[in-house]
């Protein structure tokens, strides 16, 4: 069974690979998952997204977005356009809720960390 201090590490590898994706480019869920070793955990990296507001050193969970590239977690910034505001200040076009150009601007943290 998992403790609180579990649940507190695991976000916090979280957010460390997120604080890695660089400006202008863009990961999914899955992807951030894969990376601290939970590959069916896209939806706890949501959770950990949706916690992070004030979380320091800032975490940019703009830049964490579906595996189609779609803005699925914009409803909880505040307000719901501010993640693709964020977005579209790095460089990054989105139509729809969804990045334009998305494979070339994905940010694979398995390929792109090293330890």
């Amino acid at each position: 069974m998992k403790t609180t201090n579990d649940k507190d590490n695991i976000y916090e590898a979280i957010y460390d690979v997120v604080r890695c994706i660089p400006k202008g480019r863009v990961t999914s869920y899955g992807a951030v998952a894969a990376a601290v070793g939970a590959k069916s955990g896209a939806r706890l990296v949501g959770y950990a997204m949706n916690l992070s507001t004030n979380v320091k050193p800032k975490v940019p969970a703009h830049r964490v977005v579906n595996r189609n590239g779609m803005l699925s977690g914009k409803h909880h910034f505040s307000p719901p356009e501010k993640m693709q505001q964020l977005l579209e200040k790095e460089g990054i076009k989105v139509v729809d809720d969804t990045v334009v150009d998305f494979d070339r601007l994905f940010w694979d943290p398995l390929k792109e960390i090293t330890l």
